[in-house]
């Protein structure tokens, strides 16, 4: 989008004044990638494996040789994150929801087994799920697996749109799976909605947030299509064949769900993020909040927790491809293929724009603790600027949050933070490690 402030938009509005209270640096989420699609969406640069049609679910040798391969992988790393208490496990893909019911009994178990069989009721447990007849059908099972959480990749509920995006399901098989879903017992249902579709337009948003609400999940997750270098839809954007929403209409899509589901109920905590109070993401906060991921499997990346020589963390890196992850995992070398031991410079900038994705916004003191000075002490310049365009709020106490213009346009304000700003020239010693990236 554009770098100045749309016309007509709203004046600033104060940073939020009621925060939401920090997760404790203790604690530890692990996020397990399962690469494997059934069609790969032309949009889609995840880390991805595409395994055709999966009517009867993984081919099984390649299941087996894959959880072990987790499960080898966590044992291999369990140690850097030793003392940490468990509370989210996330199974993300890909469409991880392609692994058989005993399959994710065992990875549940193996992650709580290696920190600690904590009560299931502690524990936030989220699985990926795609509507399909498979994957409806396993839905009991997963719950009696530990999931207690799903996430259910709908994106629209028109076929039409459906087909642009290269989905493999219909509305029809949403629906299905979303009523599934509640009669298999979760009361914790997280729906993905993808818009500014190539052909979607806001009435058709309209429609697509009517059906959402209509369901009434706990959770929402809202992404503007963004186009991916190397996709199919970048070759096709780039010969014009891609008829996408304008930018004018683009942010009027953005300002009709916030307003279509803060009045049902779903409030808006995340620049992509809504909720029922009670019901915000655990584990997605954990990178706002930069606080330890273990990350598991092909593409991962973790998050490991500050220590000596690394107060800000380390964060690793998995290989993308199938075969090398699983080479060096069971070759029992080191999995990652980058390790980066963040920089000052480096995780002050992270720590604004992550905390700034969230309404709560960032807690200057709780920077300032890390970091030895208040974001102002490096970051004058650019606060000055962008509240002076009306894109960020600065509180008396230096609490900094995006305005709502800010949140049509962050990615923006965002750029103002990469490279950390400049120390002050005196800046007092860091009392306290930071969480981590």
């Amino acid at each position: 989008m554009a770098s100045a402030a749309p016309a007509g938009a709203p004046a600033p509005e104060p940073a939020a004044a009621v925060r939401s209270p920090s997760m404790s640096p203790a604690t530890l989420g692990v996020y397990l990638h399962v690469p494997f699609c059934e069609r790969v969406c032309p949009y889609c640069d995840f880390a991805v494996v595409r395994v055709g049609r999966a009517s009867h679910g993984l081919d099984p040798s390649l299941e087996r040789r894959s959880v072990d391969a987790l499960l080898r992988e966590l044992a291999s790393r369990r140690e850097d994150f030793a003392g940490l208490r468990l509370e989210t496990i996330y199974f993300g893909g890909g469409t991880p929801s392609l692994l058989g019911v005993d399959s994710v009994a065992r990875l549940v178990a193996g992650v709580r087994g290696a920190f600690g069989a904590r009560p299931a009721d502690d524990l936030e447990v989220t699985l990926e799920v795609n509507p399909s007849t498979l994957e409806r059908a396993r839905l009991p099972g997963f719950r009696e697996a530990g999931v207690n959480r799903l996430s259910i990749g709908v994106q629209s509920f028109d076929d039409a749109v459906l087909r642009r995006l290269g989905r493999a399901h219909r509305a029809g098989e949403a629906h299905a799976t979303l009523a599934a879903a509640r009669a298999a017992g979760f009361a914790n249902l997280s729906l993905d909605l993808i818009f500014a579709s190539p052909g979607q337009r806001l009435a058709g948003l309209e429609r697509d947030l009517e059906q959402v609400v209509a369901f009434a999940p706990e959770h929402v997750s809202t992404y503007a299509l963004t186009i991916e270098q190397g996709t199919p839809f970048a070759r096709a954007a780039a010969r014009a064949q891609l008829d996408l929403a304008g930018e004018d209409e683009t942010v009027a899509m953005l300002e009709r769900i916030e307003a279509r589901l803060g009045e049902a109920g779903l409030a808006r905590y995340e620049i992509s993020s809504f909720a029922r109070p009670g019901f915000a993401s655990r584990h997605n906060r954990r990178y706002w909040e930069r606080r330890p991921v273990l990350g598991l499997g092909v593409g991962a990346v973790s998050c490991d927790p500050p220590g000596p020589g690394r107060p800000h963390g380390v964060r690793r890196t998995n290989p993308r491809a199938l075969e090398r992850w699983l080479e060096r995992v069971e070759a029992e070398i080191e999995v990652a293929e980058e390790r980066e031991v963040l920089d000052p410079a480096t995780a002050r900038g992270e720590a604004v724009f992550l905390a700034l994705r969230t309404l709560a916004g960032l807690d200057a003191e709780g920077f300032r603790r890390e970091f030895g000075g208040p974001p102002r002490a490096f970051f004058a310049a650019a606060i000055d600027a962008l509240a002076a365009a009306g894109l960020l709020a600065e509180e008396e106490r230096g609490n900094l949050a995006l305005t709502r213009a800010g949140r049509l346009l962050a990615d923006t304000v965002f750029e103002h933070f990469v490279g950390g700003g400049e120390p002050p020239e005196a800046a007092p010693p860091i009392d306290a490690p930071g969480p981590q990236c």
